[in-house]
């Protein structure tokens, strides 16, 4: 046992055990492609096996931000690795790739293996739902830069696409219709004024909250991000999709004009979709106004893809048969800018 390290606020051992702890984890994310064993110096995965012509590779990194200050309120770690999960594969996917393998890193205060694998099997959940192997990741322990309760969360992926069948702009056309897909709730962005708000408010984490039937707060604001990779990957397979919008940071006028071409613009009719209570909370707590929400929080719109409107209903059956609630929302127009059309 390092104790010069030890003394330093860094224990070894409870790496090693934190190693043993999520092997099962790691293991059962395995899929086509995936090679070598976690301790490896590196994660390695043989693209040569998926058969592809003319691959293109699409990564993305991302982390969860400061929804994990409520995870750690809540002391509830098991779903932000699915957040951070989310995060990278629904980007990916917006290009039309299908997602290969996920790295993880973690960096604590203070190391508590219990801890470290209840976040490591939210992101190997996640991971399954994506269909993607985590093939490795690291925990780094720091005293002195987090505090002794807390981490940080981030991660990394890698999706394959054919190259003839990437979607990456140029396709998008005036008249094209606008599919929505219903997210979870918050997903991981705003969380920085979702906080603010409570704090303003006197509200806890821990309270009930009459508008969403009772349950804590905390618990409506931690549900997960929605896996949007395989049904879009079963979408993308049976209809012409022109472009996907991955609502995060920016909401519906951050994200949504990044598929449109020069000249296009997009209208949005409300009331085509269920706003989730948690939004008309954080609205009416904050006094944020009505349209301002629309460019902070996806509004109960996780993802948003332009098709020809003859594709709609097919796209919508197919996403359905997933258990997803989703519907056509707006249009593309000849008019530049996001024109939101209110109740």
């Amino acid at each position: 046992m390092a104790k010069s390290y030890e003394s330093a606020g860094v224990n070894l051992e409870a790496g090693y055990e934190v190693v043993r702890r999520i092997k099962q984890h790691v293991a059962s994310t395995s899929r086509t492609g995936s090679m070598g064993n976690i301790g490896l110096f590196g994660g390695m995965f043989d693209l040569s096996q998926l058969g592809y012509r003319e691959p293109v590779l699409v990564s993305s990194t991302d982390g969860v931000g400061t929804k994990l200050k409520i995870a750690f309120a809540m002391d509830k770690h098991d779903t932000v690795g699915i957040d951070v999960v989310a995060m990278c594969v629904n980007d990916v996917i917006a290009q039309g790739a299908e997602p290969l393998f996920f790295l993880d890193y973690v960096a604590l205060g203070h190391n508590v293996p219990e801890k470290v694998e209840q976040i490591v099997a939210g992101v190997a959940e996640g991971c399954r739902q994506a269909g993607c192997a985590l093939t490795g990741g690291e925990t780094a322990e720091m005293p002195g830069m987090y505090d002794y309760d807390e981490y940080d969360l981030a991660g990394f992926t890698t999706g394959v696409v054919e190259k003839s069948k990437l979607i990456n702009g140029g396709k998008v056309r005036v008249g094209d219709v606008l599919v929505g897909i219903a997210s979870t709730g918050v997903h991981a962005n705003g969380f920085s004024l979702v906080r603010k708000i409570v704090l303003d408010k006197f509200l806890h984490y821990s309270d009930r909250i009459p508008e969403f039937g009772g349950r804590k707060l905390g618990e409506v604001l931690l549900t997960p991000t929605r896996i949007y990779v395989k049904q879009m990957l079963d979408v993308i397979r049976h209809c012409d999709v022109h472009g996907i919008a991955n609502i995060t940071g920016g909401g519906f006028d951050e994200n949504i004009p990044r598929i449109l071409e020069e000249g296009q613009g997009l209208e949005i009719q409300e009331g085509t979709w269920e706003i989730l209570p948690v939004f008309k909370a954080l609205e009416k707590w904050g006094n944020v106004p009505h349209r301002e929400m629309f460019n902070i929080f996806n509004m109960g719109i996780g993802m948003v893809f332009a098709l020809d409107a003859k594709e709609a209903d097919e796209a919508i059956r197919i996403l359905a048969s997933y258990g997803d609630k989703a519907m056509v929302i707006g249009r593309i127009t000849d008019t530049p800018g996001v024109n939101i059309i209110m109740k």
